[in-house]
């Protein structure tokens, strides 16, 4: 009896041994089909962008200013008294009269101070002058030349922050896409809908790169955008260029109850260098949100604003999460 038992489980670890080295395919675990159904699941997604990164300037700087001529000059080569002859002494009629000499010293030792108080405050002014211009110029230069900063965040939020979804939407519908100053106020409201609900921040991903062409930067800014629309199967809201599209989207009602929301901020503006480094707390991300909506209309150059899931009862769930979102760190 024992010999047959040792026998049935020799045959049973070479059968094995033989199924492997052919490779022949074994069932998938559990896991394993979670990831999957997670992998083909309808999502709903929103999306809102504007803007280009080769815009030109639209202020018009002036070439430089007049300055006035020899009307200083003429009054001080008219400025000599006729009547200032010489002011020697002279003789009349028996005695000497003394002579302006000690008038004539006073009035020069006050024209040397004069000239001196006039120096120091000229040197004042210009050293103020030199930084206002320098500072001027260095805006200016980084408003006008091709290196460019392009800027992500996600956050992911808990499920009971839902009220955010209904948020967005309001922004997209109503927001302006084809003029900085409406990208401006779109990225402005969408921070602030986020900045409302720190309780529901669960994840976070960020990055911003600096590259040295506006060619790069566009290239960078749709690799992204891209790479997150493809995480959801139909974009039931967008507002792209002025445009405003709805799509009608049907939710599964076998799916599994939502755990989470991912929002995305795209951000390509004029720095010359990242906006930020790594976030890894919610006290980083407070600050960095703070950031971006004081950013300078000035300095955006293109935006875009994505969230899944969109339509009311769609989901995603905590597998779809880990599946879609592999990089986002827990805050």
């Amino acid at each position: 009896m024992l010999t047959k038992k040792f026998r049935l489980l020799c045959a049973t670890i070479a059968s094995s041994a033989v199924l492997n080295s052919i490779h022949v395919p074994m069932p998938f675990r559990s896991s394993e089909l979670l990831l999957d159904s997670a992998a083909y699941a309808k999502r709903s997604g929103g999306r809102s962008s504007g803007g280009s990164f080769n815009r030109s300037s639209g202020s018009s700087r002036s070439s430089g200013s007049s300055t006035p001529g020899g009307s200083s000059s003429g009054s001080s080569s008219s400025g000599r008294s006729n009547s200032g002859g010489y002011q020697g002494g002279g003789y009349y009629g028996g005695g000497y009269y003394g002579g302006g000499y000690s008038s004539g010293y006073s009035s020069g030792a006050s024209i040397v101070l004069w000239i001196v108080a006039l120096i120091l405050v000229g040197g004042a002014g210009f050293f103020v002058w030199y930084l206002l211009k320098s500072a001027k110029k260095s805006k200016g230069n980084e408003l006008d030349n091709d290196i460019v900063t392009v800027s992500m965040i996600q956050v992911g939020l808990l499920a009971e922050g839902r009220a955010i979804q209904k948020e967005l939407t309001e922004i997209v519908e109503q927001g302006e896409t084809d003029s900085i100053e409406g990208l401006h106020a779109q990225l402005q409201e969408a921070v602030l809908a986020l900045l409302r609900m720190p309780e529901n921040w669960s994840h976070v991903q960020a990055s911003s790169e600096t590259v040295k062409t506006r060619d790069e930067a566009e290239k960078a800014f749709n690799r992204l955008s891209i790479a997150e629309r493809t995480k959801y199967t139909t974009e039931t809201i967008s507002n792209a260029g002025g445009q405003l599209v709805l799509k009608e989207f049907e939710v599964d009602p076998d799916k599994e109850p939502a755990s989470y929301i991912v929002v995305t901020l795209l951000v390509g503006t004029a720095d010359d260098k990242p906006l930020f480094m790594e976030i890894r707390s919610m006290e980083a991300l407070t600050e960095v949100l703070n950031q971006l909506a004081s950013l300078n209309a000035e300095y955006l150059m293109k935006f875009e604003l994505q969230w899944t899931p969109q339509a009311d009862g769609d989901s995603l769930t905590y597998d779809e999460m880990l599946l879609e979102y592999p990089k986002m760190l827990q805050i």
